[in-house]
């Protein structure tokens, strides 16, 4: 008998904690579509117009010896932008000093040097304490364990897929035309 009551004794005073568990909710998690970003034409803009989409985020600059890379990936947006690809790149001049110039300059050297059709955001910091806060979600260890890490240098580039997760990130060595960059995003260009 004094098991039983001991026992029972034990349930009771456990009910409260056992039902205040089951109705907390665990924290959402930021989304990168939350981030509202303002376009390289000074448009305001929501990143959840992205979802569904696999999105490649890169940081360029227009004096950098990766510049060219800006080639590779209008090719990739050439190609793939039927298939749900958005190329989103931010004009940093963090690293080098390699992006000096005004937005309005920015655009029309990507656009007649490379041609350039992808979106193009306004010039944000990456490496300081003013950070966009959009680098910040990519680098994190919270929101991107696998990746996390401060952006080293101009043209690393972070794949994202359809579902908003970060999935890949290269180092601006990584050519956007090299297999190593290729096999992940045509993987999650094929998940639909």
């Amino acid at each position: 008998m004094r098991r039983l009551t001991l026992s029972l004794t034990l349930i009771l005073t456990s009910l409260p904690a056992m039902a205040h568990a089951q109705n907390t909710k665990p924290a959402k998690k930021p989304s990168i579509y939350e981030f509202k970003l303002t376009t390289i034409d000074g448009k305001k803009i929501d990143l959840a117009k992205y979802k569904g989409k696999v999105i490649v985020i890169v940081n360029v600059a227009s004096e950098c010896g990766y510049t060219g890379q800006y080639k590779a990936l209008q090719a990739l947006h050439a190609k793939y932008a039927k298939d749900g690809l958005a190329i989103l790149a931010f004009p940093c001049n963090d690293f080098g000093a390699q992006e000096p110039d005004s937005e309005t300059k920015i655009k029309a050297f990507a656009e007649k040097t490379y041609g350039v059709q992808f979106d193009l955001f306004s010039k944000v910091k990456i490496d300081s304490k003013d950070a966009s806060p959009l680098f910040k979600f990519l680098t994190s260890k919270d929101t991107n364990p696998k990746h996390a890490g401060a952006v080293k240098w101009n043209f690393e580039k972070f794949i994202i897929g359809r579902d908003g997760t970060i999935v890949a990130r290269f180092l601006s060595e990584t050519e956007p035309d090299a297999d190593d960059f290729l096999n992940p995003l045509r993987k999650e260009l094929s998940k639909k």
